[in-house]
């Protein structure tokens, strides 16, 4: 049996209804227990018969969902055939809410519903029932189950899941196009009764669009729907259950649809006339109000340009359209002073930049707005006469020079005192000071241009009456040029003059710097000193365009001779007074290498190949050379094979003496000692300073023959050549020792003499047996060496 969700039954009715079940034993009934077999006796007493119970026989209670009544739902109501109304049996419910959802009787059997119910969340209860006595607690009927089934009602609206909507349809549509199908939800029981049966109306959008009452599909209700007349359309689609009777819940979504544009609609103010309240205090170029006109184009068809028209307005104020927004931004042209005039009155147009000549019938693409401005009285700061001022001071001015003068205003019209100031936290400040009653600004220390030529202050303004009103503005100070600072040549570096320059040739050109500043550029000249005597080495040549040239004046320049020259010269700006400034440079000579246009100086060369300094490669040449020339004197001595001639106190081997008498060859035995050959300890009588002649040549010579005589007398007791060749062995064996030799004066050489000189040093004649070619092929830094032992040996020849 259903039950209207309409209607809320008394509990007498569900009482009777399930009487009413119980009584025809019917599937929807209550509980029912089978009755005793009776029969009578002899005696008319009747008599029971006991056959085995069935049991008592359950089916499904119904319950109605969302009970809203201030007493207990009754269900249904349980009884044994056991119960004689006493309250001897007690009747037990167990399960699924039992106790708490479901409450039981213990006495009647009644089972009553505590809370309210809802199907959507649970659509049936399994219980179990039993009967007990209630004095000894036997069971009088076994534990049967049952079902309490939750009855539907319409509680549940349609919903619409995936809502709200956005969906378009081209413009210019024919009727009945489809736009878009919703579809809405019941979560009431859809088998049982039209709680969930769906029908689609439309609430908002008509007459522009329709919907289909059992699909919900969207279409267009008029043809030729112009998105420039109407771009953005809301549908509100309803779905309403009960099949859209009365009594039906339901629910709404939006469907926002948009159709899809030409520059046909021209742009329209919202209302003639706005107003708009500007203090006086506002600034001059800041935003002081919005106006917009509304365009129902897109893109640059929607476009405006926003314009002031009447003069009045114009001059005071400006209006620009801002790009994203659209809006026309007004901003403020000239101060506003309230004591000289208190409103304004703008007439504004906004007009389409792109027009569209299809649709010029449709009349001016334009639109136009009063605007009425009211000026407000404030208490203002002052007000300085322009917004930024630019000042100027010759540099090297001294301390208290006057840069300018600000000036500021009270603009009300008690027209207060204004007091001036500047800003400490910047640090400009601390080269100027200002007048803080005239607003007279002056230095404070004499300024240099080439140091900084501009200062950027700030000075600060406020009314006596009202400190707390400060106005700030920027003061620029620059600092003009003064001709200060001599010109100087513009490079430091040394200056390289290869050794085979000629005369006139060009060796560097150089330019100068100044500091100072020229308005048409910097002019320079150039020149020797004129105190000078004239360089016979160098000229510099004014090429009258700011740079000089340098000339060699000779040729052959050998940096073996000199390989620094300085070169004074003296440089003039075209300032006023002129100034002029000396500078030397460095010229060093060094033998160049030509690579196309590009010389080089081997030593610099050689210096930037090898990274190291000047005084490192210096080092290392002056140790190569010395090592060459020991190895050269060393290998022309073991050529010579000659026994070195030196007497000292550890060697004594050989002492040649000097005569001025002439000998007689192999003949004449008295020039030469040889009892030093024979006796060395003999040789410390007769040590001679080799650098100094004998005082007396008879006497030297009479003794040396005196003792020639005396020696050739006595018998030779040890061999001369044998003792020679010990020590030329000696000599040759000794690694360590340098080579001797020594070398004499002979004011005559002797005739018939086949042994030749006495030194192999003293032959001037004699050509060196070295060939110095090979330190050609030990690189460039030998080269040079190579040349010098080459010249000498030329020398030596010539």
């Amino acid at each position: 049996m259903r039950i209207p969700a309409t209607s809320r039954l008394c509990p007498v009715l569900v009482c009777l209804c399930f009487l009413q079940r119980g009584g025809g034993a019917s599937h929807h009934g209550a509980a029912r227990a089978p009755a005793r077999n009776q029969s009578r006796l002899a005696n008319g007493e009747p008599e029971v018969h006991h056959r085995p119970k069935r049991g008592w026989i359950w089916n499904q209670f119904f319950v109605l969902e969302e009970h809203l009544g201030p007493d207990a739902q009754y269900v249904g109501k349980l009884h044994s055939n056991s119960d004689k109304g006493d309250g001897s049996v007690r009747y037990i419910l167990s399960g699924e809410g039992a106790g708490t959802i479901f409450i039981i009787d213990e006495v009647t059997g009644d089972i009553h519903a505590a809370k309210s119910l809802d199907r959507e969340r649970k659509g049936h209860y399994v219980l179990h029932a039993q009967a007990l006595d209630r004095y000894t607690e036997e069971a009088l009927e076994p534990k049967s189950e049952f079902i309490i089934k939750v009855q539907d009602i319409n509680d549940n609206a349609p919903k619409f899941p995936d809502g709200p909507f956005v969906a378009t349809v081209p413009e210019m549509s024919e009727l009945g196009t489809s736009v878009v199908q919703v579809t809405a939800s019941d979560a009431d029981d859809p088998t049982y009764g039209n709680s969930a049966r769906i029908v689609y109306s439309i609430l908002q959008g008509q007459p522009y669009f329709s919907v289909d009452p059992k699909t919900g599909i969207i279409r267009t209700a008029l043809s030729d729907m112009d998105r420039e007349a109407r771009e953005h359309y809301t549908v509100v689609i309803q779905a309403k259950d009960m099949a859209g009777q009365v009594g039906g819940l339901s629910g709404s979504t939006t469907i926002n649809i948009t159709l899809t544009d030409v520059n046909d609609n021209p742009p329209m103010f919202p209302q003639k006339n706005y107003q708009l309240y500007v203090p006086e205090s506002a600034q001059v170029g800041k935003p002081v109000g919005k106006i917009k006109a509304n365009d129902e184009d897109l893109g640059i068809n929607a476009d405006i340009k926003y314009s002031i028209i009447n003069s009045e307005g114009a001059n005071v104020f400006s209006i620009a359209t801002e790009r994203d927004t659209r809006e026309g931004i007004i901003s403020l042209k000239k101060p506003l002073n309230y004591e000289r005039k208190k409103t304004y009155t703008l007439h504004i147009e906004g007009t389409n930049t792109h027009m569209d000549p299809r649709f010029s019938y449709l009349g001016s693409f334009k639109d136009t707005a009063t605007l009425k401005i009211t000026v407000g009285d404030v208490d203002e700061a002052p007000v300085f006469s322009i917004d930024h001022y630019i000042m100027d001071v010759y540099e090297n001015s001294p301390s208290g020079t006057e840069v300018g003068v600000v000036t500021a205003r009270d603009p009300d019209s008690r027209n207060s005192p204004v007091r001036y100031f500047l800003d400490s936290k910047e640090e400009g400040v601390r080269c100027f000071r200002i007048d803080e009653s005239s607003g007279l600004i002056r230095t404070t220390q004499p300024l240099d241009r080439e140091d900084a030529s501009w200062h950027n202050i700030t000075v600060m303004a406020s009314e006596v009456d009202s400190p707390s009103l400060l106005s700030l503005v920027p003061v620029t100070v620059q600092v003009l040029d003064v001709n200060d600072n001599p010109p100087e040549i513009a490079t430091d570096d040394e200056v390289i003059v290869c050794e085979s320059s000629r005369p006139g040739q060009l060796i560097q050109t150089v330019t100068a710097v100044d500091k100072d500043d020229f308005a048409n550029g910097q002019r320079f000249s150039f020149a020797l000193p004129s105190l000078l005597p004239v360089n016979p080495n160098f000229t510099l040549k004014d090429n009258e365009d700011s740079t000089a040239s340098i000339i060699a004046r000779r040729r052959r320049f050998n940096h073996l001779t000199q390989d620094l020259y300085e070169l004074p010269i003296v440089v003039w700006d075209g300032g006023e007074p002129s100034l002029s400034g000396t500078s030397t440079l460095t010229l060093r000579v060094c033998p160049c290498q030509s690579h196309g246009r590009v010389r080089m100086c081997q030593g610099e060369a050689f210096l930037s190949s090898a990274g190291l300094s000047t005084g490192a490669l210096i080092a290392i040449l002056l140790c190569i050379v010395i090592l060459l020339v020991i190895v050269v004197l060393f290998i022309t001595l073991r050529r010579s094979k000659k026994e070195p001639l030196i007497i000292s106190e550890e060697d004594i081997r050989e002492n040649v003496v000097t005569y001025d008498d002439e000998g007689g060859g192999e003949e004449d035995t008295e020039a030469f000692d040889i009892i030093a050959l024979r006796n060395p300890a003999a040789a410390e009588e007769l040590k001679f300073r080799r650098d100094v002649r004998p005082e007396s040549r008879k006497h030297c010579g009479h003794q040396a023959r005196g003792r020639r005589r005396s020696a050739s007398a006595e018998p030779d007791e040890v061999d001369v050549h044998e003792f020679i060749r010990q020590r030329l062995a000696e000599a040759d064996m000794d690694t360590g020792g340098p080579p001797y030799d020594s070398l004499q004066t002979y004011a005559y050489e002797g005739q018939g003499s086949p042994t030749g000189s006495v030194s192999p040093l003293d032959t001037p004649a004699t050509q060196s047996e070295q060939d110095y070619n090979y330190l050609d092929d030990w690189g460039p830094e030998f080269q040079k060496l190579a040349e010098l032992y080459a010249e000498a040996d030329s020398d030596v020849t010539t």
